[in-house]
């Protein structure tokens, strides 16, 4: 790597760092989509004693 290459990266910048975060970011995603899904279903059977 070029030395201006290494100097543009944070200190915790790594290759593992990034991938990490890389699935970090996917499991938050994929709990937010849960949540959603469970509140409209949620939401759509009590719907229908109304």
């Amino acid at each position: 790597m070029s030395a201006a290459v290494v100097q543009d990266r944070r200190p915790g910048d790594t290759d593992v760092h990034r991938r990490q975060r890389g699935k970090n970011l996917f499991v938050a995603g994929f709990l937010v989509v849960m949540v959603v899904a469970f509140f409209a279903l949620t939401i759509v059977r009590m719907g229908g004693h109304g």
